[in-house]
Order: C-alpha cells, then structure tokens, then sequence
C-alpha cells in the first residue's frame, strides 16, 4: 500500500502494516528507527520487525523523518516527529476505517529511533516555545524503547572525552550542552524526566553501540520498566528471530491491548 503522507518533505512519510483482520480496531504502534540520526541510515532496515509485530495484532507505521545530512538535525528533526505524532494516528485510522483505534497508540523506538520515541512522548514536559512541545499527547498509552539513547549529555560528553567532537549527538542538536544549553533541556530525556504513560525500556548488556548504563541510571532515577538481557546486542532488539522477541513482541502488544492472535505469531 502506498505510505502515509504527514508532511511536504520527502521523508515525512510511514509505511503502515495492517495486523490480520481480526473484526476489532488494533492499537497502532508509532516505530522510529535508529542510524544515529542520520541520512545514511532509513526505516526500510526496520521492516523485518515491523512486519513481525504487524502480525501480532498491531497496525504499525513504521515512520521515516528527516536526519543530519537530508534537512534533519536541530530542530527539523524534532518538528517531525512531533509532526508525526499529532497526525499518523488520525491519518491511519482514515486510511483504514474499522481497521486501527487511534485511541491506544504505542510509541516504539530503537537506538537513536529509541530517543525519538521517548521524547515524543515527554513533549508534554518540553519548555513552552520549544520544537515539539504540546501541552497534551491524546491517544498515547505506552512507550517502549528499544536499547534508546535516553542522556544526550552524557552521550556527547562520553563522545568528546573520546576526542570524537560530541559525535552522533553533536551533529543532531549542532553542538554540546554549553553551547546550546536550551536544546539539550527541550530535547534530552535525561533532562525531561519521566514520561506520563507507561514505559519500558529494553536493552542487552552486550551493546556497544548504546551501552545499558544509560538505561539503567535514566529508569533508577526516573522510574519505568527496565528489561535488562543478558548476552544480547544492539540489533537483537529488533530481530524477530532473536532470543528477545517474545518479551519485545508481548511488550509492546500488552501496552497496546493487543495480543498475538496465533499460534504461528507466538512462534515466530
């Protein structure tokens, strides 16, 4: 089916994957892929997963946005997703009528895709006046973020002491926190706090790209689920053939109100 359009830019489209007709509205997941925020990397990796939770009892759009290097970064990047947000539940829900309930829609992220997700869903803690805020999120009832980056500050100190000039996180927000403090406030989990629906984060212990230490001291300090794997990489995350899927899948279909619908989808 053709992707749904929630702005002019070429990359503010979803690909949305409808569940097995079931005679019931799915819940609707909002996906953000990963790729460190940037161009080179797009939703198409993510499909594999989005398809597996598709059959799961969810319709999932899987949602492009513009990264550093096509137009995205400070604050492009953040006005889509808020973009995003506000409009692929209605659009879908149109799309398809009967097929998706607007009204319980997850959003899931994984890696940098993890960090957008969990700051759309703390827009209601964004300063007034800054990218993205809302002073309500209708329809949200859950994020899960897969292995997120949830301290941009600390992440783009880690970088520098690396002598790697604040890496992914400084290309994103266009410098370090002493530099544009207001950004990191807006923009960093870490900073914003604990989000007002549900959440759970995922992470292996393994990961070298997005280290577990962010996960655990953002969920000791802020609350939420955190389901810590033992032995798991970064991109297990988003494998449904991975040890990790079943407790990724029912994850995100419990927060949702769905369940798999059959014994070939708890399989797989």
């Amino acid at each position: 089916m053709p992707p749904l359009v929630y702005g002019a830019d070429p990359d503010q489209i979803a690909d949305l994957v409808l569940p097995p007709e079931s005679g019931t509205p799915a819940p609707l997941v909002l996906f953000w892929h990963g790729g460190f925020w940037r161009a080179e990397y797009d939703r198409h990796h993510a499909r594999p997963f989005v398809e597996a939770l598709a059959a799961c009892g969810c319709a999932v759009a899987n949602v492009e946005y513009r990264r550093v290097g096509a137009g995205g970064g400070w604050p492009t990047t953040f006005e889509d997703v808020a973009l995003a947000a506000d409009t692929l539940p209605g659009l879908a829900a149109a799309a398809h009528p009967g097929r998706i309930d607007p009204e319980r829609t997850v959003y899931v992220g994984h890696s940098a895709g993890g960090h957008l997700a969990l700051w759309a869903a703390l827009r209601d803690r964004v300063p007034s006046g800054a990218p993205g805020a809302a002073s309500r999120l209708p329809g949200l009832v859950g994020v899960v973020g897969l292995a997120p980056v949830v301290d941009l500050a600390g992440t783009y100190a880690a970088y520098a002491h690396a002598r790697r000039p604040g890496g992914a996180v400084g290309d994103l927000l266009g410098g370090g926190p002493d530099e544009y403090p207001d950004r990191y406030a807006a923009a960093d989990p870490s900073a914003l706090g604990a989000p007002s629906v549900p959440l759970v984060i995922a992470h292996g212990d393994e990961d070298t790209a997005v280290p577990i230490a962010g996960s655990q001291a953002y969920t000791t300090e802020h609350g939420g689920k955190l389901l810590a794997f033992d032995g798991i990489g970064h991109h297990a995350l988003i494998d449904a053939n991975s040890p990790v899927w079943p407790h990724i899948r029912d994850t995100i279909t419990e927060l949702g109100g769905a369940a798999p619908d059959s014994a070939a989808a708890r399989r797989r």
